[in-house]
């Protein structure tokens, strides 16, 4: 009963998929907006050859050399800042943020961590401890955890008329480790999803991880970027969603998982040369029976041959340009709507149920998603309110497809909205 299904009351068996398309029993296909795991596609050709040919060859433990384990560290290190250079293989992204935890600790000889608002890091106990999406339902705040205010420019503490909402946020950051500090206290790291998902898809204001940093290494903490939902190219610009924030920024653990592997387990962590090296003085070997195992890494190199070669990370930008664009003309025609905000196909959609209060639509957006799905499109919601609509699909997520989502959508919100209107012509009517 914990383990829960999309749609539960009227769940789908899904049994095939392929590139941005999932099938049921009785073949019918449903258009993925959900799925940030099978990044370059369900079910890639390329992906699938790669992974039968290494199993054909061999598959073990990465106590052995072999050639694939340093040909895709290689390629990783090519699409990261230079000083991000030493890599570890996992199997999750729990796995990875978990390791990285350890590192931080490690490496400052702190312990304490602080973290934004509403977010989620993995269902580790070391990873519930540091993610409010997940405690504030379980024990509660660790005495060792600290929460800063999410970086959210519509509706979080600091707004888009705010005269300086960068400086603003970060300074919430020094005020907690200032606070921290004066009971004693010493932070080992600050945790951030480079682009918060759960908390609500959301766009932290560039230059705020910069000002964040120079916080917390101040105070003798790292900064660990968790790229997990948002990483590979699906912020479109740049490779990786903390470029974002300027080239000047460099985070110094970098934690991967989901796309990584398309569906694959597997994850990573990348760090300096300082770390990795306080990590190894503990004398007690860093192991992981199936972390960078050949298949892995052969899986590993087949996803980023992908996005070369079909261009993703250009197509990301394109689609996901186009797609922003349409939401923003159906947000002058729907009040329901009150935010567009997204970096290439990683997009929010705030519904909300004034203009004013920008009070969240939480059964609106509810009802909006089980009538997506009877349209056969597959999407969900995210934020506290759970009224945003979070776009991650597939990276091969089209034009055509956008269209379609858009206009069944617009369908959708005009019938709600009819619906309304006649609600309260009969309820004046009865009054």
């Amino acid at each position: 009963s914990a383990c829960k299904l999309f749609f539960s009351h009227d769940p789908v068996k899904i049994v095939k998929a392929q590139g941005q398309y999932m099938y049921d029993e009785k073949g019918r296909q449903y258009l993925d907006c959900i799925n940030n795991v099978a990044h370059v596609g369900h079910c890639h050709p390329d992906v699938v050859k790669a992974a039968h040919e290494q199993n054909q060859v061999l598959n073990t433990n990465s106590r052995y050399l072999h050639d694939n384990l340093v040909d895709y560290a290689k390629r990783l290190s090519d699409t990261l800042p230079e000083k991000l250079c030493t890599f570890y293989f996992l199997n999750s992204g729990s796995e990875a943020n978990d390791l990285a935890l350890r590192m931080a600790r490690q490496y400052t000889k702190h312990k304490d961590v602080i973290v934004l608002d509403h977010a989620y890091h993995g269902h580790l106990t070391s990873l519930i401890d540091i993610s409010p999406y997940k405690f504030r339902n379980l024990e509660g705040q660790k005495e060792w955890v600290h929460v800063a205010p999410v970086p959210d420019t519509y509706r979080g503490l600091y707004r888009e008329d705010h005269e300086d909402s960068v400086t603003a946020y970060a300074n919430e950051v020094k005020a907690i480790i200032e606070q921290a500090q004066k009971k004693g206290r010493k932070i080992a790291a600050f945790f951030a999803e480079s682009l918060p998902s759960v908390g609500g898809q959301i766009i932290p204001p560039a230059g705020y991880f910069q000002k964040v940093a120079e916080h917390v290494h101040k105070a003798g903490a790292v900064f660990i970027a968790d790229e997990i939902q948002v990483g590979f190219g699906r912020v479109g610009t740049h490779f990786w969603a903390f470029q974002l924030q300027g080239e000047d920024f460099i985070p110094d653990i970098v934690t991967m998982g989901k796309p990584i592997g398309n569906g694959h387990p597997l994850a990573c962590v990348a760090t300096t040369k300082e770390i990795a090296e306080a990590f190894a003085a503990t004398g007690v070997e860093y192991f992981n029976t199936f972390g960078g195992n050949p298949v892995s890494c052969a899986i590993g190199l087949a996803v980023l041959d992908v996005i070369e070669k079909e261009h993703l990370q250009a197509h990301a930008m394109e689609v996901g340009n186009f797609l922003m664009k349409l939401f923003k003309e159906l947000k002058i025609k729907h009040p329901i709507i009150g935010d567009v905000r997204g970096s290439g196909l990683f997009i929010g959609v705030d519904l909300i149920k004034d203009q004013a209060e920008r009070t969240p639509a939480t059964a609106e957006a509810e009802h909006l998603i089980t009538r997506l799905k009877e349209e056969y499109i597959l999407l969900s919601t995210d934020g506290p309110g759970r009224n945003v609509l979070k776009f991650k699909p597939p990276m091969c997520f089209n034009m055509e497809d956008a269209k379609f989502v858009v206009d069944t959508i617009d369908r959708l919100l005009t019938d709600m909205e009819e619906q309304q209107l006649n609600q309260d012509k009969a309820s004046t009517c009865s009054t």
